[in-house]
């Protein structure tokens, strides 16, 4: 079976280290803030301005004041600190952030990455992805293995080249998703673990590119 969003977040989030700090996209990226190991200290950083993200409130810990990017109330921990988001870019691209875990509606075999816009569509902005992929030394990317469209029919996520407009070049190191674990390689995009009973043939079926 495929993981759940739960699953894929508390997957990604045995990439954490003890001392990093931490940049989470909007959208499924955010749920890795309730998987963080009690024993690990991480500072999840948010570019509107908050360093020190706890897990998602309960409702009677719902303060509309703290909002992470993707305007989701948050929590906060012992330590954090909350200031300017000319600050928080100052951080990101000053290379004061070990890793990125960033949503994607693409991404090629090379880690390019398509993140902020479909032409045609209204996005509310490009957020600080182009920043993201650019300060941060780790990006991945944490997303469905396929877009699921209205008629039920399928779109490969993972390509040769990316169709949609690029958030940054040979940027992402690792794609995480429902089916499984990738690294981008030097040889092309390799298959390091599969989702619990999902076989080799049915996540190489949804992937637009050669798993190695």
């Amino acid at each position: 079976m495929p993981w759940t969003q739960d699953q894929m977040a508390a997957r990604a989030a045995q990439e954490l280290q003890d001392g990093f700090y931490v940049n989470l996209g909007i959208g499924m990226p955010t749920l890795v803030a309730n998987f963080v190991p009690a024993d690990m200290e991480v500072w999840l950083q948010s570019e509107n301005g908050m360093l020190g993200i706890g897990p998602f409130p309960t409702e009677d810990e719902v303060d509309p004041d703290l909002i992470n990017a993707g305007k989701q109330t948050v929590t906060t921990i012992k330590g954090t600190s909350i200031f300017g988001s000319h600050e928080s870019f100052a951080m990101i691209r000053g290379g004061k952030i070990n890793l990125s875990i960033l949503g994607a509606m693409q991404v090629s075999e090379k880690g390019d990455l398509a993140n902020w816009m479909i032409p045609g569509k209204m996005v509310k902005g490009m957020g600080g992805a182009m920043d993201l992929v650019a300060g941060v030394p780790r990006c991945i990317v944490l997303m469905e293995h396929v877009a699921k469209k209205k008629d039920g029919t399928e779109d490969f996520k993972i390509l040769p080249e990316c169709t949609l407009p690029l958030t940054g070049k040979g940027v992402i190191d690792r794609i995480i998703t429902d089916l499984g674990v990738m690294d981008i390689t030097p040889q092309g995009l390799k298959l390091v673990e599969l989702a619990p009973g999902v076989t080799r043939e049915f996540i190489q079926s949804k992937t637009g590119v050669k798993l190695i």
